[in-house]
């Protein structure tokens, strides 16, 4: 890493923006602790601006302070994860028909370039390349189709970034080889500026992730009362 204490003057905002990388990198992972001595001597900082940059980090619900022992990458529950998603359902929904209606023969062009490396694959193996390029599908959508209010509404809660929460899957709600088709309909809906269609497949597409997060919901709630029995 790169010694900001000798490079940079806003030292706080600095160290705020790559420690919400590493997270959203999942290179902090959900429920991990943040290693704040190692982090500070590898960028060359105090530790000043760092524990500003972590309390900064928890107002955003990101990183949560545990007292006497730290700050921890935020950990969402099931029901916290359910709502989530819930938003993005509405909010990307309306990203997509927004998106159909304006988006431009250059955009065209870049969105079919997602997924391709995944095309035609019996099965996707590569989870955390799958699970990169599915966050940078969702976010140019929404870019797409709303240069300012949705994106600046989704970036302000972080509901694209908290999504990515699940740990078995590299943030994942559902299999790549589930929802590569889906993603792939929703593109080709975009492409042919086909509105109503856009978002009816983006809104059914959240809402099997919400479906798959019950059940998840309903068998760690099964798995409880069984321990307690």
């Amino acid at each position: 890493m790169k010694n900001l204490g000798a490079e940079y003057e806003n030292l706080d905002q600095k160290v705020y923006q790559i420690i919400k990388q590493m997270i959203e990198d999942r290179t902090l992972l959900p429920g991990q602790k943040i290693p704040q001595e190692k982090l500070a001597g590898e960028l060359g900082v105090s530790r000043t601006p760092l524990i500003s940059a972590l309390k900064f980090l928890e107002h955003e619900r990101l990183v949560e302070a545990k007292p006497r022992r730290g700050y921890y990458v935020r950990l969402f529950s099931r029901q916290e994860m359910i709502s989530i998603f819930e938003i993005r359902e509405v909010l990307e929904g309306l990203a997509a028909r927004k998106a159909a209606k304006k988006i431009t023969d250059v955009e065209i062009k870049t969105l079919k370039g997602f997924f391709k490396e995944f095309a035609g694959s019996k099965s996707i193996t590569d989870i955390q390349a799958y699970s990169k390029e599915d966050k940078k599908f969702h976010t140019f959508v929404t870019g797409t189709g709303s240069k300012e209010l949705l994106t600046t509404m989704l970036q302000t809660f972080d509901i694209i970034s908290l999504a990515y929460q699940n740990l078995l899957h590299e943030g994942l709600i559902r299999e790549p080889d589930e929802t590569i088709k889906e993603h792939q309909e929703i593109i080709d809906a975009i492409c042919n500026r086909d509105a109503e269609r856009a978002e009816g497949l983006m809104r059914r597409h959240f809402q099997k992730g919400i479906a798959r997060l019950k059940q998840e919901k309903g068998r760690q709630q099964m798995t409880v009362i069984k321990g307690g029995e």
